[in-house]
């Protein structure tokens, strides 16, 4: 085993075949890709990688594998999965996964594409250490008997990430108790399940998720960056040879310096900081029925809309809609009364987390700071806000 010194779990140890996987390509470019992304841009000291992350969420995944009676063979998968569940990740991670799901129809998590190639020395290392690729992808889905320990409702990923995203945004609100949630996982009926008496333990995971939404994740400037990067990408994709498969595999910086040269405008307000202002932030109340469920062609119909309507150019306005609110982590099982429920069922907290996260839903229009009021006025015409 060979110990690695970690900023969240202290020391982590690897097992051989993890060793031989962090040395491949695949994993060391997670070096290069920012765990928070723009958010970065908010929290100077959230300069943390999906590197790191890969390396907890496979310390969570060993340990839990510990604690449930399962054969060493899905032990082995799962713990591979962990490794590489994030290796499917563009650059900026989730800020351009929605510019590489227009173009490839496939999420970050479906990696079968890049684990089963037999070039690649990620599949090569796998199947040395006696791991199938499929099988190894199949878990990072969420598929089978145990996938959701690596994607689902109780995974793993969500239990390092809410914990090492507060530790280095200095933010408070991340903090779990991840070793309970670990050691309280049971498989019921092969359903991944904590056991009785932890209907609190899992209703603090969804309340640090909430707060961590609030107040990092959706924070309203990083939320800008993310956008004019989406927009971006996609002015770089129409204008350069490059392909979304050579896209997908670049690094953060890589990217960042072919916006600079090829989309310069918003390559260097993203460089330099120098962002978007908001001239419309509005609540789910004040837009009309069915807004909130308009798709990108519309949005960015809307944006040309409105730079006709207020006299600007249609690069200085983006329109921002998010997907509605939803809490993942509400599906959760426990062990609670009669036997197995969801944990919206049996907890009355559930409803008033949907309804505060539903108050601080935002649609938001974005433009040069000078141009707030013009494109303001615009866009609440077109978008029909109260």
């Amino acid at each position: 085993m060979k110990p690695i010194k970690d900023s969240v779990h202290d020391y982590i140890a690897l097992n051989r075949a993890a060793e031989a996987l962090i040395d491949t390509p695949t994993v060391q470019r997670l070096r290069n890709v920012k765990q928070l992304s723009t958010v970065r841009l908010v929290y100077p000291a959230a300069n943390h990688t999906r590197f790191e992350h890969s390396l907890g969420v496979y310390h969570l995944a060993d340990t839990a594998v510990n604690h449930l009676d399962i054969d060493t063979s899905t032990a082995a998968h799962l713990r591979a999965a962990a490794l590489l569940h994030d290796a499917g990740h563009g650059p900026y991670g989730h800020q351009t996964e929605d510019v590489i799901y227009r173009r490839t129809g496939t999420d970050h998590d479906e990696i079968h594409w890049l684990l089963t190639d037999p070039n690649r020395p990620v599949c090569q290392t796998l199947e040395q250490f006696g791991l199938d690729p499929g099988r190894v992808a199949d878990l990072v889905a969420g598929e089978g008997r145990l996938g959701a320990l690596v994607s689902g409702e109780l995974d793993v990923d969500r239990m390092d990430y809410l914990t090492r995203d507060a530790h280095h945004t200095g933010v408070p609100y991340g903090a779990i108790d991840h070793s309970r949630l670990i050691r309280e996982l049971r498989l019921e009926n092969d359903q991944l399940v904590l056991s009785e008496g932890n209907v609190a333990t899992a209703e603090s995971m969804l309340f640090s998720r909430a707060l961590m939404n609030a107040v990092v994740y959706r924070h309203h400037v990083s939320r800008i960056a993310g956008a004019m990067l989406d927009r971006a990408c996609e002015r770089y994709l129409n204008r350069t040879d490059v392909g979304i498969e050579s896209f997908r595999r670049m690094a953060d910086h890589d990217l960042l310096v072919a916006l600079a040269e090829h989309v310069s405008v918003f390559g260097h307000r993203l460089e330099h900081r120098d962002l978007y202002k908001r001239a419309v932030w509005t609540g789910i109340e004040d837009v009309p029925p069915g807004t909130v469920d308009v798709g990108y062609e519309e949005q960015r119909r809307a944006e040309r809309e409105i730079a006709d309507a207020a006299g600007v150019d249609p690069t200085d306005v983006i329109v921002d809609i998010p997907d509605r609110p939803r809490l993942k982590e509400s599906s959760t099982s426990v062990v609670a009364g009669d036997g197995v429920q969801r944990l919206e069922d049996a907890s009355e907290l559930v409803g008033g987390i949907r309804l505060a996260e539903r108050a601080r839903w935002r649609l938001g229009v974005y433009c040069p700071d000078e141009q707030t009021e013009s494109v303001g006025q615009a866009a609440r015409g077109v978008l029909g806000i109260v």
